[in-house]
């Protein structure tokens, strides 16, 4: 505080001053935690003095005083196992650290430790407290191997088959569960050397399956003896050893099974000439059954042979031909013929294996060269064009060519007008000898032989159409005409005869024509009432007689108004006229009908047209209100049909023709 002195009147008398006040501190705060609970954590078996956590208080006191020194100590400790101090606290710092050995997870997983700090330097008489729970967690480490539940296990796997779990084995690991500490790994140290198994970790219960990777064979194992090995992913903790019960045996039995014969050879191939007569052997085609311990006999059959060229023996597999072996036939394919046959056994069930056969034919000298090309033309006169000819062969190298052309000596003539000159090994030419040869087509015959051992010749024929030629050595239209063998007079004959059957077809149309406007005058004479032939008479006078013709045809006449209708009797009406009443509703089709509204549209309609009265047809029925007063003429009933036979009907035969019928009907009764 400032004081000032002054006098009655204010004036200052003395300088003004300083007055300190200390405020001394008292006990009245209590140290307050942090935080109320604390986490932490310690790797099980860890020595004593590790660090485990640090819990921290405050006061709100002087803390040069003892009211703001504060002290730290544990007050309980739950569970007390091991021991009931296995944690204590550095009393200035809060320091929690290990105090005695043995801590371990499997045991106890987790501490609650209740920790109280105190001012006044932790004198509980006169300083005040406040308390904090401590949760401390024993963490796990890999120090306890796995170990399995038995010391051996078994398994049974049929032959030829993969992937199949053989055995589950089981082990127990007490550390935590789906951690590296606990998650197992299998290893097999000794029984497998071809590596047929494998042992594979199931993640949810950590057994170990032992797997099939590689088919076994009975005929070549019966049995494996493995020896197992199991641990963990995480290694274990300084000081661990592996137990005894780490390790474990495994027998594995192979179940034998019916297996198919194989072919040791597959494919085979074999190399004989094409051309082998009928039953000639070409091999043995045998197959292995690979179950030796099963007496089971093998048949052999034919799976595929698609020139059927072949039979196999059913017992011991010789094949034999069954036809004649062609290297060019279209089931060679670059001169390899292949079948498949089939090897099946009698085991139960039946098991079967199939082999390829492989043919590849030598081809020998069978067949002769053939002339190309087959037709040809050349010029009347020599000098302006020849033929080029070769040969066409089936066979291959050194069957084929080259190739010797030449003109047979029979017939004379050939020789006498054509000449051959050799180009090279496969070609040669073809002219005239002669100056001039006449148009037209020659079968001009070429023998061609090729290069085999023995060789093969072929007399082939080529057509040449000779024919007249222009200055550049080509056929003209005349020419060719002539060349196809048809001279003047063959063409002249033609084109008569082309001219006579247009004549004939003119002829017949004309006459046609003519007969069909005959009929059209011949009708016209006839007179349409005369003409009874397939005519309906049709009548519309109903006459009552004479004095039926005094009536009066207002009545049937459509009055103007229609008040003598509404005030006629009823039941006596004209239906020729339209009814007067309310009209029924049709039904309206809508715009964009439905295709299942088309039929309920046409039947409403027709329902509605049913009942209309005043629909048409009016006059379908016609009622005459007045039909006169009587007539002079007799009754149509007297007109009797008489049967005395004074009738003369006689004169019907002067009408003519067309009443023949009628005068044979009644003209003919006195004969009969």
């Amino acid at each position: 505080l400032r004081a000032h002195a002054v006098d009655m009147n204010g004036n200052k008398v003395e300088n003004p001053i300083d007055l300190y006040i200390y405020v001394i501190d008292m006990n009245d705060n209590r140290p307050e935690f942090i935080n109320q609970v604390y986490n932490g954590s310690v790797d099980e078996g860890s020595k004593p003095g590790t660090y485990v956590m640090t819990v921290t208080a405050n006061d709100a006191d002087d803390s040069t005083t003892a009211n703001g020194m504060v002290r730290y100590r544990i007050v309980t400790q739950t569970p007390q196992s091991p021991s009931q101090n296995m944690f204590t606290i550095n009393s200035e710092t809060g320091d929690i650290v290990t105090v005695a050995a043995g801590l371990d997870r499997e045991k106890v997983q987790q501490y609650i430790v209740i920790v109280q700090a105190t001012d006044m330097e932790g004198n509980l008489n006169y300083g005040l407290s406040n308390t904090a729970t401590a949760i401390i967690t024993v963490t796990d480490v890999n120090d306890n191997p796995p170990e399995f539940t038995t010391s051996t296990y078994s398994g049974e796997v049929p032959e030829n088959r993969v992937e199949v779990v053989v055995a589950n084995l089981t082990v127990m690991d007490r550390d935590q569960p789906h951690s590296p500490n606990w998650n197992a790994i299998y290893r097999i140290i000794s029984g497998d050397p071809s590596g047929h198994f494998t042992i594979r970790t199931d993640p949810v219960t950590n057994e170990g399956m032992v797997t099939v990777v590689k088919a076994v064979d009975y005929e070549m194992n019966r049995a494996f003896m493995l020896t197992v090995m199991v641990s963990n992913q995480a290694p274990l903790a300084s000081g661990i050893q592996m137990s005894f019960q780490s390790t474990a045996g495994v027998t594995i039995s192979v179940t034998d099974v019916n297996e198919a014969p194989y072919f040791p050879t597959n494919h085979k191939l074999i190399r004989l000439e094409e051309g082998v007569p009928t039953g000639t052997v070409l091999t043995t085609f045998s197959a292995v059954d690979p179950d030796r311990f099963m007496q089971q006999a093998v048949r052999y059959s034919k799976l595929s042979d698609p020139a059927n060229w072949l039979n196999i023996n059913a017992t011991n597999g010789q094949i034999t031909t069954a036809a004649v072996l062609d290297r060019e036939s279209d089931y060679i394919k670059n001169n390899v013929y292949e079948a498949t046959f089939l090897a099946s056994d009698n085991g139960i069930p039946p098991a079967s294996g199939t082999g390829t056969l492989q043919i590849y034919l030598i081809d020998i000298n069978d067949n002769a060269p053939e002339l190309l090309p087959k037709e040809a033309q050349i010029c009347e006169k020599p000098n302006l064009n020849v033929i080029n000819i070769t040969a066409a062969d089936a066979d291959i190298d050194p069957n084929v060519g080259p190739f010797v052309f030449e003109l047979p000596s029979v017939p004379s003539a050939v020789r006498k007008n054509w000449t051959i000159t050799r180009l090279n090994g496969d070609y040669a030419q073809l002219s005239l000898r002669i100056m001039y040869l006449e148009a037209g087509v020659y079968d001009v015959p070429i023998v061609v032989t090729d290069s085999g051992n023995p060789p093969l010749y072929n007399t082939c024929i080529i057509k040449v159409k000779v024919c007249p030629c222009d200055e550049n050595g080509d056929c003209t239209t005349i020419g060719a005409v002539a060349a196809a063998g048809l001279g003047t007079g063959a063409i002249i004959a033609i084109l008569i005869c082309i001219i006579i059957l247009l004549t004939m077809v003119l002829l017949f149309v004309v006459w046609m024509k003519r007969r069909e406007k005959e009929r059209h005058t011949k009708q016209l004479l006839i007179d349409p009432e005369d003409d009874v032939r397939d005519n309906i008479l049709k009548y519309d006078e109903e006459g009552g007689g004479e004095e039926d013709q005094d009536y009066d045809l207002s009545q049937l006449q459509q009055p103007e108004t229609m008040d003598h209708v509404l005030n006629k009797t009823p039941g006596v009406r004209r239906v020729d006229e339209r009814p007067i009443g309310a009209e029924p509703q049709y039904p309206i089709r809508p715009v964009i009908p439905h295709p299942g509204d088309i039929g309920d549209f046409i039947n409403e309609g027709l329902r509605a047209a049913d009942n209309d009265p005043t629909a048409p047809p009016y006059d379908s029925l016609l009622v005459f209100d007045y039909e006169g007063s009587g007539s002079t003429a007799g009754s149509v009933s007297s007109l009797n049909s008489s049967s005395s036979g004074d009738q003369d009907y006689d004169y019907l035969n002067d009408w003519g023709p067309r009443f023949k019928k009628l005068a044979d009907m009644y003209g003919g009764g006195e004969e009969d």
